[in-house]
């Protein structure tokens, strides 16, 4: 049993940073896919590609995978860089704007 443990990204619909703080430890798969010959849906004999475990720091879901003895590695997130424009939009609101807003 091989895990995996990351903090998750934001999905491409998501523009806050809502449920990206927590540690995520995730199980790889074990065996393949297969497809069910009468009906054509996908089945895998390993239960344990549906678990994910979340904890509140990378610290607690390694002692979680050492205290059980499974392999684990860790990913570190990649820090976000903030991008900010000069004269962006949110100068449209800005207390030091000099000029009248026309619109």
């Amino acid at each position: 049993m091989f895990a995996k443990i990351f903090m998750p990204s934001r999905s491409a619909m998501q523009s806050g940073q809502a449920k990206t703080n927590l540690w995520i430890l995730e199980f790889a798969p074990e065996s393949g896919r297969f497809l069910d010959p009468l009906m054509g849906w996908t089945g895998s004999l390993d239960t344990n590609g549906q678990v994910q475990l979340r904890f509140e720091s990378s610290d607690d879901a390694v002692a979680y995978a050492n205290r059980h003895g499974i392999a684990y590695r860790v990913f570190e997130p990649t820090p976000r860089r903030h991008i900010l424009r000069q004269n962006g939009y949110g100068d449209n609101f800005s207390f030091q704007r000099r000029s009248a807003w026309t619109h």
